[in-house]
């Protein structure tokens, strides 16, 4: 049965699908290409565009296909952005959300895994963070994706789905078998910022904030491949038709890299250079984010193969092929 994929088209989406198809599934991509890209959509899934607070496109959607469950990624992500824009974060992703799980409950489909962030913990002050942590958001991304899962836990405990929320850390990286990878309109994170200076493309990247409380004074982050989140997805799925109870997981390497120690391997990677220019702190960051704790491998069966280095290799044997991304 076919398998929605919300933000098909999306970074962390497009490797979803592609994963999907990999494993003998069948996508049915849904994105309103704000910040997706038709062309990262794969070719043999089908690709439907419009937005999930249509109520009469989203019907459509699922009486042309029998959804058996959703993976739901279509959400904006800009953590700088929520702090500016709020309202339109808890419009699109709090909203979606709510469309979304209404027309489930109108088609009876009851299974959904959730691409939740690290972001809804904020700053716990602790070395890792697992799913035990208090959820207490620093920005408004964080608190529209907490919102979000509380939806699916009170949905749920009417009985009317089962759900697995993961809460991933930095996604980053590239397929290597795809002519996809990360291509994001303005771009905000790290590596590709890095990878495109290396390139020629930026003049320097800004550090914003020299000044946490970490070793070399930048923030600390936990960095996963983009393929090994996608392999997460399909985990979860089978997890939840197995019977799995729902649950949230979070999805990390358990180790941290600051922005400069990111920047250096990127430099190590490219052997090129990559400037740098310090700036103040960017409004709702957390000085440490990195996951703690097994549970995703203890009950999904689940562990991240990647290295850090392999997934910044990745993403510079994308950007040397596609400078101007999709564009």
């Amino acid at each position: 049965m076919p398998i929605l994929v919300s933000g098909g088209a999306g970074y962390i989406g497009s490797h979803a699908a592609c994963a999907l198809l990999e494993a003998g599934e069948r996508p049915v991509a849904l994105d309103n290409l704000s910040t997706g890209h038709r062309a990262a959509a794969p070719k043999d899934a089908k690709l439907y565009v419009g937005d999930l607070r249509d109520r009469g496109f989203l019907r459509r959607v699922f009486a042309e296909n029998d959804i058996e469950a959703v993976f739901h990624f279509a959400a904006r992500s800009l953590v700088g952005e929520s702090m500016q824009k709020p309202l339109l974060y808890f419009d699109n992703n709090v909203a979606g959300m709510l469309a979304l799980l209404e027309q489930m409950a109108e088609s009876s489909v009851d299974k959904i895994i959730f691409s939740s962030t690290c972001a809804v913990y904020g700053d716990s002050g602790k070395e890792a963070l697992d799913e035990t942590c208090p959820v207490a958001p620093q920005s408004a991304y964080g608190e529209s994706k907490a919102i979000m899962e509380n939806m699916m836990k009170w949905v749920a405990m009417a009985g009317k789905i089962s759900y697995v929320s993961l809460r991933y850390f930095n996604a980053a990286g590239a397929s290597r078998s795809l002519p996809i990878g990360e291509d994001h309109r303005p771009e905000t994170h790290l590596v590709p910022l890095a990878l495109k200076s290396a390139l020629g493309q930026l003049p320097q990247i800004n550090i914003f904030g020299a000044d946490y409380d970490t070793p070399d004074g930048t923030a600390i982050r936990d960095y996963i491949h983009v393929e090994d989140i996608a392999a997460a997805h399909l985990k979860a799925l089978n997890y939840l038709r197995a019977g799995g109870k729902s649950a949230i997981f979070n999805l990390g390497r358990g180790t941290g890299y600051s922005v400069r120690q990111i920047i250096d391997i990127c430099r190590a990677v490219t052997g090129l250079d990559i400037k740098t220019a310090c700036a103040a702190r960017r409004p709702g960051d957390p000085p440490r984010l990195v996951a703690g704790g097994a549970k995703a491998e203890k009950e999904l069966g689940w562990r991240p193969k990647r290295a850090i280095e392999d997934i910044i290799a990745t993403a510079w044997e994308w950007h040397k092929k596609r400078p101007g991304g999709y564009g």
